[in-house]
């Protein structure tokens, strides 16, 4: 299940965002061709990937932030990418270009911690922008739980669109990441289920303060849980292209030799 847009206009330009998709394909593309040589790539990400037990030992806290640029594929980086832009131009139009970064950072480096929390000791590097993108993810959830997204969910070889309140789809993927953590070895590799989980906690709080500055539970029953504009209508349009009708063309007989 994948959110493809949703129908929550945002009512200034989200620079942040643009700079932010901006910087992590550059900073992918900048160590591209590591990927054929695997002890280069190795020795890139123990310098700059988040490695719990590094930091646990006081070593590398940067690594807090510049782990949070770092990708380990095009489809980890395109992943990224499409949440942050289809749900970053609200917070960011909601909270301002600067707070927005400040948020964004924070939720990073809040996930980043959640994960030294469960696995202190683990070696193994953590790269992404997933944990503060899924910040951004649980501040949207508070603010637009009923703002319509349409989400792409494919069965085997068919593609369906279906257009579904925000709490649905951000609330399965939430769900999702909670029995990830709990069937999840910490300390080995694949998906950090916990940065997730704790990103998404981290930016509804961090979003808290907004909501409740918004009037909390009376903002919601004022806007119903939907975003206080206009929502964006897609419409299919029809074709543009002028139709030309067939002429037949009568074929000449010939002989076979």
């Amino acid at each position: 299940m994948f959110p493809i847009r949703d129908h929550n206009p945002s009512g200034r330009t989200p620079y942040v965002v643009y700079g932010l998709i901006a910087v992590n394909v550059l900073v992918f593309l900048s160590y591209l061709p590591l990927f054929g040589d695997e002890r280069a790539l190795d020795h890139f990400f123990y310098n700059w990937a988040l490695i719990p037990a590094r930091v646990s030992q006081g070593d590398g806290a940067v690594t807090l932030v510049t782990s949070m640029f770092l990708h380990a594929g095009f489809l980890h980086l395109g992943g990224n990418m499409l949440f942050l832009w289809i749900f970053g131009d609200n917070l960011e139009d909601e909270m301002g270009h600067v707070g927005f970064l400040l948020f964004y950072l924070a939720s990073g480096i809040g996930a980043g911690l959640v994960h030294m929390l469960i696995a202190p000791y683990s070696t193994v590097p953590t790269v992404g922008a997933s944990g503060a993108i899924a910040g951004v993810m649980g501040g949207y959830l508070l603010l637009y739980p009923r703002a319509r997204v349409d989400v792409l969910v494919i069965l085997v070889i068919f593609f369906y669109v279906f257009t579904v309140p925000a709490w649905l789809m951000l609330g399965l993927w939430f769900l999702f990441q909670l029995f990830g953590s709990a069937g999840a070895d910490p300390n080995g590799g694949g998906v950090a289920y916990w940065a997730h989980t704790g990103g998404f906690v981290v930016g509804f709080v961090l979003t808290l303060p907004i909501w409740l500055r918004r009037g909390g539970a009376v903002y919601w029953g004022q806007t119903r849980g939907l975003p206080p504009h206009p929502e964006r209508q897609y419409r299919f349009r029809a074709s543009q292209v002028p139709r030309v009708r067939r002429r037949h063309t009568r074929i000449p007989r010939i002989r076979r030799k």
